[in-house]
């Protein structure tokens, strides 16, 4: 009677975890997680929908959507004032100066018209941002 009952027990304890795992991998995945499912639903791993690490953005693009927030924030003048800092302190951004001031140009078109938006003109970047006053302006 003893053998018997160790057999059984240790049958049990080997067979029994097993079962649990199981079962209960069984039930996770046929939750409806979509709330109001008509039918159930199996939750499936797969490699094709991981999501990809974002890409980093280039310096000049961050600050390109620095500037062009507080040109809506504030005004034009601010961002030209700040994208001049921004330059003089990373010398390395020089080289996108000139597309920036421009795209900060057509900005301030869009927001406060050609008229208005001239006036805030600065000689930051040569004239670019005039350039794209212009440029704006004329709907190019």
């Amino acid at each position: 009677m003893t053998h018997s009952a160790r057999r059984i027990g240790r049958t049990l304890a080997l067979v029994l975890p097993v079962v649990l795992v199981l079962s209960g991998t069984l039930a996770v995945s046929t939750v409806p997680w979509a709330g109001q499912a008509t039918e159930s639903q199996m939750l499936t791993a797969s490699s094709e929908h991981v999501s990809t690490p974002a890409k980093s953005r280039a310096p000049q693009d961050v600050l390109l959507d620095k500037l062009l927030t507080e040109l809506q924030a504030k005004d034009p003048g601010v961002a030209l004032t700040h994208l001049q800092r921004e330059v003089e302190a990373r010398p390395s951004l020089a080289q996108h100066c000139m597309s920036i001031a421009r795209s900060l140009g057509r900005a301030a078109v869009d927001r406060y018209g050609p008229t208005r938006a001239q006036r805030f003109s600065r000689p930051v970047c040569d004239t670019s941002f005039a350039t794209g006053v212009q440029q704006q302006a004329l709907g190019h």
